[in-house]
């Protein structure tokens, strides 16, 4: 647990708060970090009420949560974090409820879940894209190495993660396919495109210059020839696009996003993304086909001679 909070003198008057994350941690055995968020919601939902008169969590009603969610989105926060926030509070209160530590009524049981607006994914267009794989032409070793980077990203729709962790062995340019690791190091074999073939075997040919026969195992690296880190490829994403002269904000997912956009714009099944994805479950990928419905009835105004 993270002891500024739990020391914190205004906090005195919360003796659950404390309670509940040792209860988190040593009952239900929450990775460290999910008790910190936990614990971050609630120490500010605390404060709320201390601030309004409430000296415990106890005595409220559903109106001082309501209020309290009301002045984050008044704040700006996301739904997304206001929903996370609400969460938290509903578990807290469950667990105050199962100790029988409530007086009255759990306040959390007549508040709704808020309905979070589905946020369509951001994207890059094609022209943008290429702009962005032309910002790397050149013949510098690392030129050639973010080049084979980026064009990973585009060809395969991969995580960060997966690129950063991409090992050599993982590549087979003869079998025109790379291996990727995905969340809970589910993996998939994904096929590799012309362009990205190219770059990769330019890479391949100059790897050693990075490696100096050490022998790592990761396939991309650092210019001291250690695995390049994910911070770091998110660098590269982000100069590559400063270079291109590309004005948007543009990221690794940005071409994980436009990756399955492109696919599915050009009439890819979308059970063949979601393999190549390595998502789970196929709502998931389903957004995508909002976007690319969009761009098609662009097209169909654009291009149908009766529709103008």
């Amino acid at each position: 647990m993270n002891n500024k909070h739990n020391d914190d003198s205004q906090l005195q008057g919360f003796p659950y708060l404390t309670d509940y994350l040792y209860y988190l941690s040593g009952e239900c055995m929450l990775a460290r970090n999910t008790i910190l968020s936990y614990e971050n919601d609630l120490v500010r939902y605390a404060r709320f009420l201390l601030k309004n008169g409430f000296s415990s969590p106890v005595d409220i009603s559903a109106d001082e949560i309501t209020d309290f969610i009301a002045l984050l989105s008044e704040e700006g926060l996301e739904p997304s974090t206001r929903a996370r926030m609400l969460v938290a509070i509903r578990m807290f209160y469950r667990y105050l409820e199962t100790e029988k530590i409530l007086k009255g009524p759990n306040p959390c049981a007549v508040i709704d879940q808020p309905r979070l607006q589905r946020m369509l994914p951001a994207e890059l267009s094609p022209e943008q894209v290429d702009s962005l794989l032309r910002a790397e032409e050149g013949d510098t070793l690392l030129s050639v190495r973010n080049r084979a980077i980026l064009e990973t990203f585009y060809a395969t729709g991969a995580r960060v993660s997966e690129v950063s962790t991409l090992k050599l062995l993982e590549v087979d340019l003869d079998q025109q396919k790379i291996r990727l690791f995905g969340k809970g190091s589910k993996q998939r074999l994904t096929p590799l495109g012309r362009a990205a073939r190219e770059a990769l075997g330019y890479y391949i040919d100059r790897r050693n210059e990075l490696d100096k026969g050490r022998g790592n195992p990761y396939f991309f690296l650092s210019r001291t020839g250690k695995q390049l880190k994910r911070e770091n490829i998110y660098r590269i994403v982000v100069a590559a696009a400063k270079k291109a002269g590309i004005t948007k904000d543009v990221y690794p997912h940005l071409l994980r996003h436009s990756f399955a956009t492109h696919m599915l714009s050009g009439g890819a099944n979308l059970r063949a993304v979601q393999e190549l994805l390595g998502h789970a479950n196929i709502s998931t990928t389903e957004i995508y086909t909002h976007v690319a419905d969009g761009r098609k009835q662009e097209d169909y105004f654009r291009f149908h001679p009766h529709a103008r």
